[in-house]
């Protein structure tokens, strides 16, 4: 069983955070997700609802997987003590990490992007990647792999990359298979990103 540790702040993207969940979820033979937070209970999210978080993080650090979503509330402006710990001990390891959107910047803005590729929300892509200066930022990429680090661009793209990381983690007719049954399009070329085009970051 792989265990999968998605963490939760006030104002986290919602889609961000469920698109993977929801792809993870249709392998439950194989994925074991646990939702976590810096407090235990209630954590309202961008859209308005609130979700009851599974664990503390004080509570475990030793996660297969961690997924780092993004959103309005990203803690990186106002930073986390506890959160910051968290995903340092927990990337140390973790087999693989993931951000999508702004979770990125997170990431980088404890170093843990640190000479690595990465990349992130594109209509975010100026303000999120000021908090990583050494981190080599791609501008044109869906998602972006670098060793266990896998970072992908804005919302919905944290599905296609999600689908890479189960592909990886088991294989690629699985990835497809839980695409067809999720009736969702998976972009596997890691580089296709008309978004990019859009908001001028190429």
């Amino acid at each position: 069983m792989i265990s999968v540790a998605a963490l939760i702040f006030p104002n986290v993207q919602t889609l961000d955070l469920f698109g993977p969940l929801e792809l993870l979820g249709w392998l439950p033979s194989e994925f074991e997700i646990t939702t976590v937070s810096e407090n235990p209970g209630l954590v309202r999210c961008r859209s308005g609802q609130s979700i009851a978080v599974d664990r503390a993080l004080s509570e475990r650090s030793d996660y297969d997987i961690v997924l780092v979503p993004g959103g309005p509330g990203t803690p990186v402006e106002n930073q986390s003590e506890a959160i910051n710990d968290w995903l340092i001990t927990s990337s140390l390891s973790a087999r693989t990490v993931m951000s999508v959107c702004t979770g990125s910047a997170l990431l980088a803005s404890i170093g843990l992007l640190d000479g690595r590729r990465a990349t992130t929300n594109k209509m975010d892509f100026e303000w999120a990647t000021s908090f990583g200066k050494k981190v080599d930022w791609v501008g044109r990429a869906r998602w972006v792999e670098d060793g266990k680090f896998f970072t992908s661009s804005g919302i919905s793209a944290g599905m296609d990359m999600c689908l890479a990381v189960i592909a990886h983690h088991l294989d690629r007719e699985t990835a497809l298979w839980v695409a067809k049954n999720a009736e969702y399009t998976w972009h596997e070329d890691a580089s296709w990103d008309p978004f990019a085009v859009d908001h001028g970051t190429l």
